[in-house]
């Protein structure tokens, strides 16, 4: 089932190490990265939620999810085999609001597939397994540009651009893969076939774009407090991981390489640099994606996420201290333990809370618990100056002086707030599922 997952997040991780040297490469200063990488929030803001209602009530014969899954590849393959091509920043802007449309058009299909496909019992191991293939996707997609260095591309053989071939390499070999492992998911494990009285819900609930706004708002009227307790965490979780995507980088290009100038050969080592961390720190929540499994049945989901973030929060906390390369991998383990955790723990709470017929629209919902602390984020750092109006707090050069080291502090405060969050949720399974059981006798 998750081998489609795994060719997603292979180009949400290509995304999240190269985005910004991209923009970097062609011209784009650090205090504007955050709106500049605003399509993935705006697009989830919108694209998901939207989607997840029209999932929960599409009758056809592929079945719910699928054609959403199907429409989001294509596009994602699209936006990856266009992105490394850009000429300037604002050719990168489009492909990226492409890429991240059908990214998120996809994603949250994803998550009611594994849903709907297992009881209830069984969807903390599926979306902890989940996880665990964000993990390994991940790993593979940071490690990729550092293994072709390896094998003999020059790292500074860049294009008249200044991007260089090994980012568009990888970034068409994400095309292909994003594409193929989706298609061969959903060949492999189709859902499960509508029982009677799914079709029949489905059948009486309005159609139409008014009634697919009116179901969101419903079910943002009724959403379970377990639901709304986990904003909170969320929003702090998700501003912790912003930071940190979004100026690692240039964090260790200043304390390890010396350096915060893109076109320096320097600046292209700490990207390299990156995403062999990257790499090790989804490996280390591939592996810890699959202990905490029998972990959270013992103490629990949210007891177990708390301590995840709180070992994640230490990592970003220490990292901008760092001088030496070999102890940043060492440093990044407790961020490796919190990104296992972040994947699959939250929805396990989530899918016990929520009412089964509603699970696209509700998955939908919890997405934009996520893009809403990156537009947050976006905020607070940047400030884009209109001439009578300013845009934003500019708090990355006023506060923070420009520093990114001080982004993830921030960060790691963050992830020490969310953990606590987290600790208030009360946690229950669901109760049970009429619509997915068909009648006795039947």
């Amino acid at each position: 089932m998750n081998l489609g997952f795994f060719g997603l997040q292979f180009s949400f991780g290509l995304q999240q190490g190269n985005m910004g040297p991209i923009y970097s490469f062609l011209g784009a200063n650090e205090a504007e990265l955050p709106l500049l990488q605003l399509a993935g929030p705006i697009t989830g803001l919108i694209i998901q939620p939207i989607v997840g209602a029209l999932s929960d009530r599409t009758l056809s014969r592929f079945g719910r999810r699928t054609p959403y899954f199907l429409v989001g590849a294509i596009m994602c393959a699209v936006g990856l085999f266009f992105m490394p091509l850009s000429a300037s920043i604002m050719s990168a802007v489009a492909w990226l609001w492409i890429l991240d449309a059908g990214n998120n058009t996809t994603m949250e299909p994803y998550r009611a597939y594994v849903a709907d496909r297992l009881n209830p019992q069984q969807c903390q191991t599926g979306f902890l397994t989940q996880s665990a293939f964000t993990g390994l996707a991940q790993m593979f997609a940071f490690l990729t540009p550092t293994a072709l260095v390896m094998l003999g591309m020059d790292r500074d053989w860049v294009d008249e651009h200044n991007i260089p071939y090994t980012v568009r390499t990888v970034f068409w070999m994400g095309a292909v893969l994003s594409l193929a492992t989706i298609l061969w998911s959903v060949t492999r494990v189709p859902e499960l076939p509508l029982t009677a009285r799914q079709r029949d819900w489905i059948a009486r609930q309005p159609k139409g774009i008014g009634a697919t706004f009116a179901e969101i708002g419903g079910a943002l009227r009724e959403m379970p407090a377990p639901m709304r307790k986990l904003g909170i965490m969320m929003l702090f979780q998700w501003f912790a991981m912003s930071g940190y995507w979004g100026y690692v980088i240039y964090a260790i290009g200043r304390s390890v390489y010396g350096t915060a100038d893109p076109a320096s050969a320097a600046f292209r080592q700490a990207v390299l640099t990156n995403g062999e961390m990257a790499a090790f720190y989804n490996g280390v929540a591939f592996i810890a994606a699959f202990a905490m499994v029998p972990v959270a049945r013992r103490i629990g989901a949210g007891p177990l996420h708390a301590l995840a973030l709180a070992a994640g929060g230490i990592s970003m906390i220490v990292l901008p201290g760092i001088t030496d390369k070999a102890m940043l991998f060492a440093a990044v383990i407790g961020i490796g333990i919190a990104w296992g955790s972040i994947m699959g723990n939250p929805y396990v709470i989530l899918s016990n809370a929520i009412p089964p017929e509603r699970v696209g629209v509700y998955m939908g919902i919890f997405n934009m618990m996520i893009v809403v602390p990156m537009l947050l984020f976006a905020f607070v750092m940047s400030a884009v100056d209109l001439g009578f109006v300013q845009i934003g707090l500019g708090f990355y050069d006023g506060v923070l002086g420009g520093d990114p080291r001080n982004v993830l502090r921030v960060s790691g405060g963050c992830m020490f707030v969310a953990a606590l969050a987290v600790l208030w949720v009360r946690e229950g399974w669901r109760s049970g599922d009429a619509l997915n059981t068909e009648p006795a006798g039947a």
